[in-house]
């Protein structure tokens, strides 16, 4: 049986054509799924019974399984953790800013890449998620909080680019006007730089926005905040963002999560200028959410200053304000405790 959203537009209709179908009942069925949110032929009563049997036989359309969901008292920011086919799960997030839905989604079942900061990394790595895996964190969100989704962020847990095929596909369907119906530049796709990647994407056509996340302005130091990058340097990474701009023009943006002691010196955010003097970047400031009490924020002080040099340096910048701190709403962190309560003997 077919998984209904693995297909993009142009892969449906031809399934349609093949199986003998009108052209138009892929508009039908696409209505239903991702305008109704409904997943259940059954209920697609604009298809005859016969249509409906028929179809039911051969697609199956699975949106995922609630186990969790946890809505934040400050500022309404929604967690929810999915349980998917094989029994993984996975996490998704609705930020709520005024006049827009911002859906944060996962890639990954886990994360290779193992970021200090990061309690995804602490979960390990499983496997990449599909294309439907990823397009139904979206629809399920939609259907569970009966609201329209307009901007989507991929931050959520796992390295983007190292599930390339599966992400750039779901991109392609959730921005199609007949499918998610997300405005190309409401797309934001956050990666630590895999430079080939980053070339091969500024090649694909797609007008979203690219983050790199950065976190440190030299090698040693990134090194020990991103492992990865013993494999790809802060160098090589913005040479394939150099390349990135020339092909799209578009600005990109710098996530640096801030850490006490290790990365918000006055000389690492000097540094940070002088590394990204040329480049159109924007830099989002993010003071660190611990994993562990190794791990402090800095001061809001430290945070000033840290954004005044930028500055004076000609890179535009911004504190990130936290969203859903109460409710443990950074990547990773309620699949993890899900984990450890069930290993606890």
């Amino acid at each position: 049986m077919k998984n209904l959203l693995e297909f993009s537009y142009e892969e449906l209709v031809d399934e349609i054509l093949n199986l003998g179908l009108e052209r138009y009942r892929a508009d039908q069925i696409l209505d239903w799924v991702f305008d109704k949110k409904v997943n259940d032929f059954e209920a697609m009563t604009n298809l005859s019974k016969e249509h409906r049997a028929f179809l039911k036989e051969r697609f199956k359309i699975p949106f995922l399984k609630l186990l969790d969901k946890r809505v934040s008292q400050i500022d309404g920011t929604t967690k929810f953790l999915w349980e998917l086919e094989d029994g993984e799960t996975i996490e998704s997030v609705l930020l709520y800013h005024p006049g827009r839905i911002t859906a944060c989604i996962s890639t990954q079942v886990g994360c290779p890449i193992k970021c200090v900061f990061c309690a995804t990394g602490k979960s390990g790595f499983v496997r990449n998620l599909s294309t439907a895996e990823i397009v139904a964190q979206v629809l399920s969100m939609e259907k569970e909080e009966k609201k329209k989704i307009g901007n989507v962020v991929y931050m959520g847990m796992g390295e983007p680019l190292l599930n390339y095929e599966n992400v750039v596909k779901s991109i392609r369907i959730l921005n199609h006007r007949k499918m998610g119906n997300i405005g190309i530049r409401r797309i934001t796709l956050s990666t630590v730089g895999i430079p080939e990647k980053i070339v091969q994407l500024a090649n694909e056509g797609l007008d979203i926005n690219l983050a790199i996340s950065l976190h440190a302005p030299s090698n040693f130091k990134r090194d020990e905040l991103v492992p990865i990058n013993r494999k790809y340097s802060i160098e090589e990474i913005l040479e394939a963002v150099r390349f990135y701009q020339s092909k799209t023009g578009r600005r990109v943006t710098i996530e640096y999560v801030l850490i006490r002691g290790l990365n918000d010196e006055i000389s690492d955010a000097k540094k940070l200028a002088e590394i990204l003097r040329g480049l159109k970047v924007y830099v989002n400031l993010i003071p660190v959410n611990p994993v562990d009490e190794s791990l402090k924020k800095p001061s809001r002080e430290r945070l000033l200053a840290f954004k005044r040099i930028l500055s004076e340096n000609g890179i535009e910048a911004e504190i990130r304000r936290e969203k859903g701190s109460d409710i443990e709403a950074a990547c990773g962190q309620l699949r993890l405790r899900k984990q450890e309560i069930k290993t606890r003997p």
